[in-house]
């Protein structure tokens, strides 16, 4: 924990620095958020104010004016960011920040840069006849899901804080508005870039480029060619964040272009879940019925947006169109490079092996296949297999699975192929648990606390779920019922954007 002295009392008095605000007013449209009825604050991530350099003790009735937009700190710049994309393969040239406020940027105290965001705070010039409002139940689930996120390792946004407006807003019945304070190290995606290069504007492409370098990639600039890897950093990081998605069962759910950011960060959480029974092709989100985005589809649709982005940058990787394409398309063939470097080894440490030899990956991808013909529990299978080994002949690991005999055959390979490593029983053990976690945002359970939450305001559960996710790999005998799958009445077999 820092020193309370060295943090700011107020949102007010944080460091703003707004550089995106200083590109040219082609790239955003300046805006305010709307005004609120009645502003109530309902969740404060203290320790995401903390690394943002502000003391969470001294928030006082200001900085909640400040987190539903009805005040604008003196440093802020508010913005609305314009961008394209595709969506679901389809071409939008422009879409843009419809119902989310860039309040600014700020220092952290170690220097670094985040940008502060209202989402759900009205509508802007990107907003497409919306009402540029968020509803409660949407915010919640991207405020559990995307700290759980950080919590397990995964690249993301963050959330800062819930507040409800006191009003209702009209979706398929009227609910509770709410808007969503997220913290990113930045919101450029692939359809910012996107947006520049479908106008033809070169110009604007290389400065977003040029931005995009500084702030993300900044060992780029000192590279022959700099442009190129800019590309070959978004590659790799979008490559490395997809795997680390797959290792724990989540599915984005709405993998466009324009919910793919450059920093290899996640995203837009929308329909967002985590699998229950290991399914390769699952999906959850409502409109997404052709499976585009599937589980076992997500590295292909990433290097598929990744061949998007690159298309923008090939007037700057060389004057030559061909061979601009012939260098960028190299580079693109690394991404399944990255992503099974990462996957490969993320699986087996999964399983408790240390190595990468042949028979330890397919030992790794052969339990997979397992889960997928029973269709376990994708996270209580490997707790238990860590569980299974530090117990001896446990039982109840064996009758997760249909086909008794084949696990038996596989956790013999699985006993040679760990003797041959050498290692400890305790040691693989503790491995296991620092990367299989006990829990994850099970669906039922966020669905669970958004019914309490929007019928009655009562937010027990959804901060058992926050307290619970705040140490995934710990085991929790007071709140061990929200590490269990759900029974079939309780499934989650769809998810909504629900904006």
């Amino acid at each position: 924990m820092r020193n309370s002295n060295s943090l700011a009392n107020s949102l007010e008095n944080l460091q703003f620095d707004n550089s995106y605000a200083r590109l040219p007013e082609t790239f955003f449209q300046k805006t305010h958020p709307t005004t609120v009825r009645e502003p109530k604050l309902i969740r404060l991530n203290h320790q995401l104010c903390e690394t943002l350099g502000l003391n969470p003790k001294n928030i006082g009735k200001k900085d909640h004016e400040i987190l539903v937009g009805n005040r604008v700190p003196k440093e802020a710049n508010p913005i609305a960011m314009v961008y394209a994309g595709h969506q679901f393969g389809n071409w939008v040239p422009q879409l843009g920040d419809g119902r989310a406020v860039l309040l600014g940027e700020v220092i952290d105290l170690e220097g670094f840069r985040w940008d502060i965001q209202l989402k759900g705070s009205g509508p802007t010039a990107y907003s497409r006849m919306g009402d540029g409002r968020a509803v409660l139940g949407p915010v919640m689930r991207e405020y559990i899901v995307s700290e759980a996120m950080f919590n397990l390792g995964v690249r993301t946004t963050r959330a800062l804080a819930i507040s409800m407006t006191g009003e209702m807003v009209r979706r398929e019945h009227m609910e509770p508005g709410a808007i969503l304070t997220r913290i990113a190290s930045s919101h450029i995606r692939v359809g910012t870039f996107q947006y520049f290069h479908g106008l033809g504007d070169d110009e604007a492409v290389k400065l977003l480029a040029d931005y995009a370098i500084k702030r993300h990639y900044p060992h780029a600039e000192n590279t022959e060619q700099p442009y190129l890897t800019l590309l070959e950093g978004v590659i790799q990081n979008t490559a490395e964040l997809i795997s680390s998605w797959m290792l724990i069962g989540f599915i984005h759910g709405v993998m466009n272009t324009d919910n793919t950011s450059i920093s290899g960060e996640t995203i837009d959480y929308g329909p967002c879940a985590f699998m229950d029974g290991f399914k390769p092709n699952k999906t959850f989100s409502s409109i997404d019925s052709g499976g585009r985005y599937a589980y076992d589809h997500q590295p292909m649709i990433g290097q598929w947006n990744l061949t998007r982005f690159a298309e923008t940058l090939l007037k700057l990787i060389d004057k030559d169109q061909t061979n601009s394409i012939e260098i960028a398309k190299r580079s693109l063939e690394h991404f399944w490079r990255y992503f099974e470097k990462a996957f490969h080894n993320g699986l087996c440490k999964k399983i408790g092996l240390s190595g990468l030899d042949k028979e330890g990956t397919k030992l790794a991808f052969d339990f997979l296949d397992l889960l997928a013909k029973s269709e376990v529990d994708f996270t209580i299978s490997y707790r238990a297999l860590g569980d299974h080994l530090e117990q001896g002949n446990n039982k109840n690991f064996i009758k997760l699975f249909d086909d008794t005999a084949d696990i038996e055959k596989w956790l013999t390979r699985w006993n040679e192929n760990l003797s041959n490593e050498g290692k400890g029983i305790e040691e693989v053990s503790k491995q296991m648990k620092m990367v299989n976690p006990a829990f994850i945002p099970r669906n039922h359970q966020i669905e669970k606390a958004i019914d309490l939450a929007t019928n009655a305001e009562d937010f027990t559960l959804m901060e058992d779920l926050i307290t619970v996710l705040n140490s995934p790999f710990e085991s929790n005998d007071t709140f061990a019922e929200l590490s269990q799958p759900p029974r079939k009445e309780q499934e989650v077999t769809q998810t909504f954007c629900g904006t």
